[in-house]
């Protein structure tokens, strides 16, 4: 499974990219290697991170239907019987 990035969003995270190598390692790394990175990353961590979101959704989701399950209940009369 690979994430598609649209390519300006791409563009500016490979900038993001180099310019932390450039502030946090004082190194100028070209597109390329920042490419590499990238994709580096994307492969590894893009899974595990796409997953989480997932789960988080999933959680998400489930609390809005115990919610929804909780207002419908509240929506019952009793009813009395006679006898």
């Amino acid at each position: 499974m690979y994430i598609k990035f649209p390519k300006e969003q791409k563009d500016q995270i490979i900038a993001e990219i180099q310019g932390f190598f450039l502030e946090e390692k004082g190194e100028e790394i070209g597109l390329i290697a920042a490419e590499n990175i990238f994709d580096f990353f994307m492969e590894r961590l893009g899974p595990i991170l796409y997953n989480q979101g997932v789960k988080d959704a999933k959680k998400l989701v489930t609390q809005l239907l115990l919610n929804i399950e909780e207002d419908i209940a509240s929506l019952e009369r009793p009813i009395q019987r006679k006898l």
